[in-house]
C-alpha cells in the first residue's frame, strides 16, 4: 500500500513534476489519470511509488496562482507566491505592453510586482530606459538597476527584496534574466546566450520552470521561460480593474456603479485622466484587454 506525503512542486516540465518533501527528498511525480493543472509552487500530496516516485493525489488550496492566457494557449507561470520580478533592459527593446500586462496580473492576483532594470552599463540608453518606466515608477513600483554581470552588486541590491518571500522572475527574452538568476544562485548554472543584435530581439533560454531556494535560507526564487506575449483573457472585469490601482480612489467619484470607464459620462477615471492623475497609456493597456476579455467571451 502506497504511503501518502505531502510537498512542494519545485520543477515542471510537461505533465512531470518534481516534488521536494519535507525532509529534502526530490521525487519524479505525475498526475493520476489524465488530470492537469498543477504548478511550480503547488503544495500537493502524494502516494509514494518506489524509491523516487509518486503519484500527485490532490493539489492543496492556493493563495494565488499566476498566468497568462490568448485564443490559442493558456500557460501557467506559478502558484503561492509573494512577488514578482520583472526583469526589463536598457538592451534589446522591452515591450511597455508586456511590463503593464505583467503589472496588471501581478495586482489582479494580489502578487507585489517589483521591476529589474538589467544592464544600466549600456549608457546610452540608460535615460531612456528610465524615462520609459517613470510612468510605472509613478505607482510606486519599485525600480531596482542592475548589471547582471556583476554578481556582487546585483545580490546587494535584490536580496534585500527576497528575504522570507517566494518570488516568481519573469521577463521577456533577450533581457538577461537567467544571468539575474546566476547572479544570484550560482549552482542554478542557467543557460544564457546574447540577444540578436540584429533583430533587437532575446532568444529563448530557459525551457521549464524551476525553483530554487537562495543561499543560507534567504526564500525561494522562481524561474519561468522568457515571453513574447502576456494574454489575460481570464480575468474578469473585476480583476481586471484590481490590476490597474491607479483607478481605485477615481472609481469611488463615478457617476454610475457598473461604469466601466470607458466613456461613460461622469466616470472619475476619465476625469483623472484629463486632469493628468492617470497616465493616458495606462488607460488605453486597460482598454485593450477589456476588448480582448470581450473578443474571447464572444468566441464561446
Amino acid at each position: 500500500m502506497s504511503r501518502l506525503e505531502q510537498g512542494r512542486i519545485i520543477a515542471a516540465h510537461g505533465r512531470h513534476y518534481t516534488v521536494e518533501f519535507a525532509d529534502g527528498a526530490l521525487r519524479k511525480c505525475f498526475p493520476r489519470g489524465k488530470k492537469a493543472g498543477a504548478a511550480v509552487g503547488d503544495e500537493v500530496t502524494v502516494s509514494l511509488q518506489g524509491q523516487d516516485e509518486g503519484a500527485i493525489d490532490a493539489i492543496l488550496p492556493r493563495r494565488n496562482l499566476l498566468y497568462r492566457s490568448d485564443e490559442l494557449r493558456t500557460k501557467q507561470f506559478a502558484a503561492n507566491v509573494d512577488q514578482l520580478l520583472i526583469v526589463v533592459a536598457v538592451a534589446p527593446t522591452f515591450s511597455d505592453d508586456l511590463v503593464g500586462r505583467a503589472l496588471a496580473g501581478a495586482w489582479s492576483a494580489d502578487l507585489t510586482p517589483i521591476i529589474v532594470l538589467n544592464k544600466v552599463d549600456l549608457l546610452d540608453g540608460l535615460d531612456a530606459a528610465r524615462k520609459r518606466l517613470a510612468k510605472v515608477a509613478d505607482l510606486g513600483v519599485p525600480i531596482v538597476e542592475i548589471s547582471a554581470q556583476d554578481t556582487a552588486a546585483t545580490r546587494e541590491k535584490l536580496l534585500p527584496y527576497l528575504k522570507a518571500k517566494t518570488s516568481l522572475l519573469l521577463g521577456q527574452s533577450g533581457m538577461g534574466k537567467s544571468t539575474v538568476l546566476n547572479g544570484l544562485i550560482p549552482d542554478a548554472k542557467a543557460p544564457t546566450r546574447e540577444h540578436s543584435l540584429a533583430l533587437d530581439m532575446g532568444k529563448h533560454t530557459t525551457t521549464s520552470t524551476r525553483l530554487y531556494h537562495l543561499p543560507d535560507g534567504a526564500g525561494d526564487l522562481i524561474d519561468s521561460p522568457g515571453f513574447q506575449a502576456f494574454g489575460l483573457q481570464h480575468l474578469t472585469g473585476e480583476d481586471i480593474v484590481r490590476g490597474f490601482p491607479e483607478f481605485g480612489q477615481y472609481i469611488e467619484q463615478c457617476r454610475f456603479y457598473n461604469c466601466s470607464h470607458r466613456h461613460e459620462p461622469g466616470c472619475g477615471v476619465l476625469t483623472a485622466m484629463a486632469e493628468g492623475r492617470v497616465h493616458p497609456e495606462r488607460h488605453a493597456l486597460y482598454l485593450r484587454i477589456l476588448d480582448e476579455q470581450a473578443a474571447a467571451k464572444d468566441r464561446y
